[in-house]
């Protein structure tokens, strides 16, 4: 079994949330998320959480409400890419917002499921 990140450590001495998340540090429940959680995963991936990350965040929850689907990295181009444009909708804009690995890391900032298709 993998330990628990040290952002979830930190977040369970520093806060009384302490939500329940995988030995990988994924959410176990969609509900439980809050943008606190967001902001600490992220600095855990050297992120800094700017408009850009929050519109994605947003479009991935938003969209999950509805498909309970985490998206890969290809369907998460076209979905970005459908809903918020195609300057926005590629592999290198997601990429650089999210350290190079747009899809796990994504998902794991907006509280949902790691993709089935991600290693």
């Amino acid at each position: 079994m993998q330990m628990r990140s040290s952002y979830l450590n930190r977040l369970t001495m520093s806060s009384p949330y302490n939500p329940p998340t995988s030995d990988e540090g994924y959410l176990r429940e969609f509900n439980d998320w809050h943008p606190d959680f967001a902001m600490l995963v992220a600095q855990e991936n050297h992120i800094q959480l700017g408009e850009a990350h929050w519109e994605v965040i947003q479009l991935l929850r938003s969209t999950y409400e509805v498909t309970h689907i985490s998206p890969n990295t290809r369907a998460l181009v076209k979905l970005v890419k459908t809903q918020l444009g195609p300057q926005k909708g590629n592999s290198p804009y997601l990429m650089q917002l999210f350290s190079g690995k747009p899809a796990p890391i994504a998902c794991k900032i907006a509280g949902l499921p790691k993709p089935k298709q991600c290693f």
